[in-house]
């Protein structure tokens, strides 16, 4: 299961960690990225501090209303003294507690519980987004990250493609037309160089932000991706899954057990409450008097109040029941939604590995060489060049697609598959 914490003391400074590579070199791991947006993100630091808050509440809702203690004299302005030829003068000392109808106190206290759960809920709901929000914006850091090494190596084959044409055009055997088109895809391939910066540049920026660091923060290359982690669960038992532990879903339901606790309430205010009072006075020319005194609210009103409150407390029973079931239809579609997508990727994945690149790598190959003995013209090179460095690309776009449908099943379902490895999955058959 995943598992979500975020405990960094107000003002603390936090570092990432990276590992090292082969060389020295340093690599931000998809780990570590999660681990410090966990430790260090303030808005997960706020909603826990909510949880935490709202648990308080617990208490406060079953505890008894507090005692009054009044002071009173009759005689003299001044305070506390007495006529004392008066018999009627007197001071005194009383004390009231309001004793609520039995079984008000556990409710309310019950009410609150639901109510910390499903802020509890709330937390462990940002907590996954979080991880899944740091997660794919990992995966786009390391896709633009990668397309800008592909590209790079391109430029270089294509430099090559471009100093072969212009050696054919001076000894006669090509065309001008070829020398000037492998200078003008040059230029582009430059200009598509300048974007894929841009776009990795803006990944790092939006997982700074994410980690809560500054957005100029130089952040090191990502670590690579080994290759596709197995998705080992079938449709139905991630169905089942999402029901046991999505956070969204169970905030839902603790708020509809609330709404019936809600209901339960409304009907025990048709029952008085109770207030106990104890009167002691101080008299001058008589003794001591005690006094006690009993009473109840009478709900004579009940037809405008009390049979009111229960109409709404069953309109609300009823609302959140509803939107339980809301949120039951579009967990089921988000969990469909990201498993086809996750499927399509894995389909398009072992395309790409198993024929696309290997294949389009050969026929690029193979023209390069006939090109430079004249068997071969410059169209058919350039034109496997195009497809195969676009397929070298899509593949590692639609890896970066296939792990952040994973890591969005994890948000959905609380079970860990983005790993190549996961230590602690029981994975169903696959369908």
């Amino acid at each position: 299961m995943l598992l979500c914490f975020a405990g960094a003391a107000q003002g603390q400074t936090h570092v990432l960690t990276v590992h090292a590579a082969e060389g020295g070199k340093q690599l931000l791991h998809v780990e570590e990225a999660v681990r410090e947006a966990l430790g260090n993100n303030p808005a997960l630091q706020s909603a826990m501090h909510a949880a935490q808050a709202q648990r308080r509440l617990v208490p406060q809702a079953s505890s008894l209303p507090d005692p009054k203690l009044s002071l009173n004299w009759m005689g003299n302005i001044t305070p506390f003294s007495v006529q004392t030829n008066d018999p009627s003068s007197y001071r005194g000392v009383a004390a009231t507690q309001e004793l609520p109808f039995p079984g008000k106190r556990k409710l309310r206290g019950a009410m609150a519980g639901k109510e910390a759960d499903a802020a509890q809920a709330d937390y462990d709901a940002l907590c996954r987004r979080l991880t899944a929000d740091v997660k794919t914006t990992y995966y786009d850091y390391w896709y633009y990250d990668k397309a800008l090494q592909i590209t790079l190596q391109n430029k270089n084959l294509l430099q090559k493609l471009s100093q072969i044409a212009e050696a054919r055009y001076r000894v006669g055997k090509g065309l001008q037309q070829d020398v000037l088109k492998s200078q003008v895809e040059l230029s582009l391939l430059l200009q598509k160089l300048t974007v894929l910066q841009q776009q990795r540049a803006t990944a790092a920026a939006r997982l700074n932000a994410l980690l809560a660091l500054p957005p100029e923060k130089p952040l090191p290359p990502p670590a690579d991706i080994a290759g596709p982690a197995p998705l080992n669960y079938s449709l139905a038992r991630l169905y089942e899954l999402a029901d046991r532990t999505n956070p969204g879903l169970q905030r839902e339901q603790r708020m509809a057990e609330r709404s019936q606790l809600a209901v339960t309430l409304a009907h025990k205010d048709y029952y008085p409450d109770l207030a106990v009072g104890y009167m002691y006075e101080q008299r001058p020319l008589l003794p001591d008097m005690h006094g006690f005194t009993f009473t109840v609210n009478i709900p004579l009103f009940y037809k405008s109040k009390q049979r009111q409150q229960l109409a709404e407390a069953g309109e609300e029973a009823a609302a959140a029941e509803k939107s339980r079931q809301n949120r039951q239809n579009e967990l089921n579609f988000e969990v469909q939604q990201q498993y086809l997508a996750a499927k399509a990727s894995q389909q398009l994945l072992q395309l790409y590995s198993q024929g696309l690149v290997p294949q389009s790598s050969l026929a690029l190959d193979s023209s390069m060489s006939a090109y430079e003995v004249g068997t071969a013209d410059f169209l058919t090179v350039f034109t496997n060049f195009s497809t195969v460095l676009n397929y070298q690309v899509d593949y590692y776009r639609e890896l970066a697609n296939y792990q952040s449908s994973l890591a969005q099943l994890e948000s959905l379902t609380g079970v860990e598959l983005t790993s190549a490895h996961p230590a602690s999955a029981q994975p169903e058959s696959k369908e």
